[in-house]
């Protein structure tokens, strides 16, 4: 039987499913929020249940909309839909729109393949992007994974993926540390990661 009430202890082992969140400071977010007035800790209730009711991904691009809905993104007037940057993850879309640099639109992939955390292509949205292109309209594809093994191992496989259809498959250049990832890098480093794109 554990110390802690059990709704605390669950709380706790929730906190800790989010990546860099280990077991104390899982703990120590669970205490806080129990000290927290009622009011407080059911509107934050009714924010995660929103989130679970609300929230899903844009059917063109899958980055995060509210359910069944065109993301802000891909409703914006003036964006260059023939430019498709492709990222693993929506946190990067927000990375890369904080440079004002990028007027196209997305493709969020869901991850990056890891075959040993069981990710293969079936797992990241491969196929959409392939369709999405078959078109003809699409004149450039960015493909900007992360500079880790994961994301370098994605982005020759899309490579080989898009051979033979009309687009030009760029890859997002220097600036952005080997191994990093595009989320975390600053606003600078992710423009001249842009401007210095390279063909493939």
């Amino acid at each position: 039987m554990g110390l802690l009430p059990g709704p605390v202890e669950r709380l706790a082992e929730e906190f800790a499913r989010f990546p860099g969140i280990g077991p104390k400071t899982a703990q120590r977010l669970a205490f806080q929020a129990s000290r927290w007035p009622e009011p407080s800790l059911l509107a934050m209730a009714r924010t995660i249940s929103a989130l679970a009711e609300e929230v899903g991904y844009c059917p063109v691009c899958f980055f995060l909309s509210e359910r069944g809905e065109l993301c802000t993104i891909c409703r914006q007037p003036g964006r260059e839909e023939a430019t498709i940057c492709v990222v693993e993850d929506p946190s990067d879309v927000l990375a890369i729109e904080r440079t004002g640099e990028f007027r196209g639109v997305y493709h969020v992939l869901g991850a990056s393949l890891s075959p040993l955390d069981g990710i293969g292509p079936s797992e990241i949205h491969a196929d959409e992007l392939v369709a999405r292109v078959a078109g003809g309209a699409v004149k450039e594809v960015i493909l900007a994974t992360d500079s880790d093994v994961e994301g370098e191992a994605t982005a020759g496989y899309l490579v080989r993926r898009l051979e033979g259809t009309p687009p030009k498959v760029t890859r997002l250049a220097h600036g952005l540390p080997v191994g990093g990832e595009l989320a975390y890098a600053d606003e600078r480093t992710v423009a001249r990661a842009f401007s210095g794109r390279q063909g493939i």
